[in-house]
């Protein structure tokens, strides 16, 4: 039987807030991993992640497929976690998560190699949203050029290093009122080390070939369930003020130019009009974290663990002290 040491699994995208995960899941399975980056100088964080030797950097940009076929040579699996929140310059949604993604999936079947990608659940060729169709886009060309690919859509991911939970309590932190766009919208908040175990299971081959897994967390909240939860865990009270789509969309006009936490596109805007959740037709497949044997854990048990930071009087301060 064949080792995973024997295994090269290459990651686009390994240094971003999910890759280091997926690089670390993939690390304690002994595979030998190559991260595929754009600026590899900058990822030497990812080596203790592994022992020595066991991960490497290469630069690769999906938007030079060259580079991606170089970074590919010789492996067995190829994990693609390449996408953006916002576009800036070159790096439209289409350029990275369709055409890029298409990018990788050719030269994973040129090489014979199995694959895994990530999307997102809201992906929607319909969409109003230019990100939800760049995602959808990119599903159809990966499974088109690798049948057999694995698609794993995740909710909103949380985790130490997210732009999720870290942006509303660092706003919380700043501001004694917090704007509440999408005060009723739906997500199902899926933490980091679970989806990069699912990722993982999917290398192992615990997952149905050519299917699309729906990845969400415990939990079913509202955008102001989930703000309030964050503001709870760093002990601040603020006002939450909802704020109608169409005034979001005005004010995104301008903040997408923004720097950090105050940064808001129109396109973002979008995405909140409508749920992300898991949907019932992935519970009744069994495309799920449950299906995968994983039981995911919830926000209020995860998010403590970093997000004391942002509270006035330290890690020890509870509420009401």
């Amino acid at each position: 039987m064949q080792s995973n040491l024997e295994t090269l699994v290459t990651v686009f995208g390994g240094s971003g807030f999910l890759g280091r995960s997926v690089v670390r899941a993939l690390c304690k399975r002994d595979y030998r991993v190559r991260v595929a980056v754009r600026r590899p100088e900058l990822a030497g964080f990812l080596q203790p992640l592994g022992r020595v030797g066991q991960v490497h950097t290469v630069q690769a940009n999906l938007r030079y497929p060259a580079s991606v076929e170089a970074a590919l040579r010789d492996s067995h699996i190829v994990i693609n976690l390449v996408g953006i929140l916002a576009e800036s310059g070159g790096q439209t949604f289409d350029a990275v998560q369709a055409k890029g993604a298409e990018t990788v999936a050719k030269a994973a079947a040129a090489a014979g190699a199995r694959m895994v990608h990530v999307s997102a659940i809201g992906a929607d060729e319909q969409s109003a949203s230019a990100y939800a169709r760049a995602k959808a886009a990119g599903e159809k060309a990966v499974l088109a050029a690798v049948p057999s690919a694995t698609i794993v859509r995740p909710s909103v991911i949380f985790g130490p290093e997210d732009q999720f939970t870290n942006r509303f309590a660092a706003l919380a932190r700043m501001s004694p009122v917090l704007p509440l766009i999408g005060e009723t919208t739906r997500m199902q908040p899926v933490y980091v080390g679970d989806v990069a175990t699912a990722i993982a299971d999917a290398v192992d081959g615990k997952a149905r070939a050519g299917a699309t897994y729906e990845l969400g967390g415990p939990e079913v909240l509202t955008m102001r369930e989930i703000v309030q939860t964050i503001l709870t865990i760093t002990c601040r009270d603020r006002m939450l003020v909802p704020v109608p789509f169409g005034l979001a969309r005005f004010q995104a006009a301008f903040l997408q130019f923004a720097p950090g936490a105050f940064k808001l596109t129109p396109d973002q805007v979008t995405l909140l009009e409508k749920d992300n959740v898991v949907s019932d037709a992935a519970k009744a497949a069994g495309l799920t974290l449950e299906g995968l044997g994983i039981s995911g854990d919830s926000l209020e048990a995860i998010a403590p663990q970093y997000l004391w930071r942002f509270r006035a009087a330290g890690q020890f301060q509870r509420n009401g002290a």
